[in-house]
């Protein structure tokens, strides 16, 4: 690589490092309609170049998304998957692309369990036999040639630049290889590729060089599905899986395909609500939120409750919202999902009359306990075009860097998605909680997820939001659609203090600065648990459209390093 380019890359990523502040990243106000919110300033830039170029909202999702696979290996990755929600605007088309990871034909429900039925350490958590079937080509391939104006090639051109030339360390990066560094050294592909040998060491401002991967993306680029699930790719990584123990054939990867799904779809006041269906549990654990705060509103108007009593309201609903989702959810091709009970307007103006507005419910009296444990890291991304076209997608490999674990043939690190199912269903944990029957693994099954990409439309707005962050996706995602509501900026959605309920544990979990000492004391007086987490949590990315007068904003979370433009 030329050194001026290596040079201009690590500046541009410093650049934007040194512009974080406490203050959401907002881009400025514009009468253009075209504009990218991501988590990284390179795949913001590759997004806004595609459209420049003559592409629409799914070109530019794709081209984002693929650059932030290859920079944000720690988040998401062409060995991971994700929930792609578009709008096409000339057919008036809501439809949610379901890119979630599969189980390998091979997979059981006991496989991470050893001969005494106990869960075996870390077996679903790194190396090859975490890793579920990747998504992430298959929903380029069928995005480009259903709804895409540009050929695949083009779209991908950044990413495989990039991948080939490198890019720069940035803090964020740093900061998740000190979570997995440990894990991620134990294969010695991942160590060369990812921390160049050694996470002691590695620097901000070291380049990450991956020539296998972007071998991998040309193939792609000019072969579509085939380059990735077919030929020397897919039977370099069911070798390179095999070799270390793992279970994939390649008759999991010809056998992939992603699902086209109806989104949820459910009103508040004037606002139609667009978001993910199972299996994701995002959805209608937001529709069951809103349902609830409408179903309250005529005694109790949450706007103009104080906000020690907003707080305790919302983490109520927010409580049996979670509690719902932990019993009735799973991959709605495996498991009967009753959505039309779970959203019915009377069965959650009944639990909204059991909220107690004196006193916090004891998650215990709610039912038996079950848990759904998931992983944490994931990225997002939202697209709007000038033909109205809009994208709000959400990608993951599960925890940071996934298993850990790369193919060495073709530079694909894997997820451990695998972890997301619950390993030992129907046996109480250490913690007396119980894991999900409906979330047990299965062959071909997609694991229960809280990825919930979303938009808000009426008369005078569309709003196009979504976050990372796990367990925690579902509240995040709640917290913004309340804070455009109320008709506040976007960059006071995804800046907004957070704060957490999700029945077992049964604590609110809050960011450090969220409330004050007096909010606290109040909330314990109720009967509330608090649980500091100690850091900042969530990574939003979010454009407003103002129908009235074609303006566009859009902000990236101050929390991470990303980067919102309008074109």
């Amino acid at each position: 690589m030329h050194p001026i380019t290596r040079f201009t890359l690590a500046l541009i990523t410093a650049l934007f490092l040194a512009a974080c502040s406490p203050e959401a990243k907002q881009a400025p106000m514009t009468q253009h309609t075209g504009a990218v919110a991501s988590a990284h300033p390179l795949a913001t830039q590759a997004g806004i170049d595609i459209l420049n170029a003559g592409g629409n909202a799914f070109d530019d999702a794709i081209a984002t998304a693929a650059v932030l696979a290859v920079v944000e290996p720690y988040s998401a990755g062409m060995g991971g998957g994700g929930f792609w929600l578009l709008h096409d605007n000339q057919h008036q088309k809501d439809v949610f692309v379901d890119a979630r990871e599969k189980a390998p034909l091979d997979a059981h429900r006991d496989m991470y369990l050893d001969n005494k039925g106990n869960v075996i350490p870390k077996l679903s958590i790194n190396g090859a036999m975490a890793a579920a079937i990747p998504g992430q080509a298959a929903a380029f391939d069928h995005i480009a040639k259903k709804y895409g104006n540009l050929p695949l090639k083009q779209s991908l051109e950044a990413a495989i630049q990039i991948a080939k030339n490198g890019f720069a360390v940035d803090t964020k990066y740093k900061k998740l290889v000190g979570y997995r560094g440990k894990a991620m050294m134990q294969y010695p592909e991942t160590a060369k590729v990812f921390l160049n040998n050694d996470a002691s060491t590695l620097k901000l401002g070291d380049f990450i060089l991956q020539p296998q991967l972007s071998s991998t993306l040309q193939a792609i680029a000019e072969q579509g599905f085939d380059g990735f699930y077919k030929g020397p790719v897919a039977k370099g990584m069911v070798d390179d899986v095999q070799k270390a123990g793992g279970i994939w054939r390649l008759e999991d990867l010809e056998k992939y395909s992603v699902i086209e799904r109806a989104p949820i779809i459910t009103h508040y006041k004037d606002h139609k609500i667009v978001s993910a269906p199972p299996p994701s549990s995002g959805g209608i654990a937001i529709a069951q939120m809103l349902s609830m705060l409408k179903s309250v509103e005529d005694k109790t108007p949450w706007q103009s409750l104080n906000e020690i009593d907003q707080t305790h309201l919302l983490s109520e609903v927010m409580r049996r919202a979670y509690f719902d989702r932990a019993h009735y959810l799973g991959d709605p091709d495996f498991v009967q999902v009753p959505q039309q009970q779970l959203m019915n307007a009377t069965y959650n103006e009944k639990l909204a009359t059991s909220i107690n507005m004196d006193k916090a419910t004891d998650s215990k009296t709610l039912g038996s306990q079950v848990q759904i444990l998931e992983g944490f890291h994931t990225t997002h991304l939202s697209v709007l075009d000038n033909q109205g076209n809009r994208v709000s997608a959400t990608l993951s490999v599960n925890l940071p860097f996934g298993s850990a674990f790369t193919s060495a043939k073709t530079g694909v690190l894997l997820n451990n998605e695998m972890d997301d199912f619950s390993s030992k269903p129907g046996t109480p944990n250490a913690y007396g909680l119980v894991g999900n029957e409906a979330n047990a693994i299965a062959p071909e099954k997609r694991p229960l997820s809280s990825m919930t990409p979303s938009y808000l439309e009426n008369e005078k707005s569309i709003a196009i939001l979504g976050t990372p962050g796990g367990s925690r996706i579902i509240t995040m995602v709640f917290l913004g659609m309340l804070e455009h509501i109320q008709g506040k900026p976007v960059s006071d959605w995804v800046s907004r203090p957070r704060f957490h309920h999700q029945y077992l544990p049964d604590v609110i979990q809050h960011e450090p600065d969220t409330f004050t000492e007096k909010t606290k004391q109040a909330l314990i007086q109720k009967g509330h648990k608090l649980k500091d987490v100690g850091r900042q949590y969530g990574n939003m990315h979010a454009i407003l459209l103002n129908k009235t007068n074609k303006e566009v904003t859009a902000a990236s979370d101050p929390r991470g390093v990303g980067q919102a433009l309008v074109q």
